[in-house]
């Protein structure tokens, strides 16, 4: 089921100024909002990566071309649901985008029909993706705060490993283990060391 009341941003990125009106006027009469960019490098210079969106961009563009973002936007691990706009040529190409995480693809000319239940499917999509996108920067952003040893440690606490034989792995007493897990504890937010293999793995335990 779509989260209808709560519309995400609909990026449109298209060289063609009557595509990007057509589609914004579509979809905006539907109730999302929609944000165009005539090119590629524009696009890239405004999104917001945290914001839960997703994007129709052209598969042929002068300068950066619709598939060159989407490799663009697979270095940067973007969450973006991705819909290539196509002319009646680009079968083939954007079937190759599809194997590489592109959501779908529509070709020109459009139909409202089929573009708001494509439009719905995506903003799911791309809940649950910004959701798991979210969670994944908070791990990683938690994880940076430690220290070499200290990760050093937690990968030993992760794999099961008591206090005296990490001492003995990183030639450091058991009260410097015990001093590091403290530490690490503290820096993940873990209430015991039975939650530092959730944080690793991304199910951040909360204090209470």
């Amino acid at each position: 089921m779509s989260l209808i009341n709560d519309k995400c941003t609909i990026y449109v990125v298209d060289d063609d100024e009557a595509v990007r009106d057509s589609l914004q006027w579509l979809l905006e009469g539907k109730g999302w909002h929609v944000r165009t960019f005539d090119s590629a490098e524009s696009f890239l210079k405004h999104f917001d990566p945290s914001e839960v969106a997703c994007l129709f961009v052209d598969i042929r563009m002068g300068g950066m071309t619709g598939l060159e973002l989407q490799d663009r936007l697979i270095e940067r691990k973007s969450p973006l649901p991705t819909v290539f706009i196509t002319g009646h040529g680009d079968v083939a190409m954007a079937v190759e985008t599809m194997k590489k995480g592109a959501f779908d693809f529509i070709q020109k000319p459009f139909q409202e029909s089929d573009l708001v239940p494509l439009v719905e499917k995506m903003q799911d999509r791309a809940t649950a993706a910004f959701a798991n996108y979210k969670q994944a920067s908070t791990r990683e952003n938690l994880l940076s705060k430690l220290t070499s040893r200290e990760s050093q440690v937690l990968e030993r606490i992760v794999a099961g490993r008591p206090n005296k034989q990490i001492a003995d792995d990183l030639n450091i007493s058991i009260k410097t283990v015990e001093a590091h897990r403290a530490n690490i504890m503290e820096k993940l937010n873990a209430n015991t060391v039975a939650d530092l293999p959730k944080v690793v793995l991304g199910n951040n335990p909360s204090r209470t």
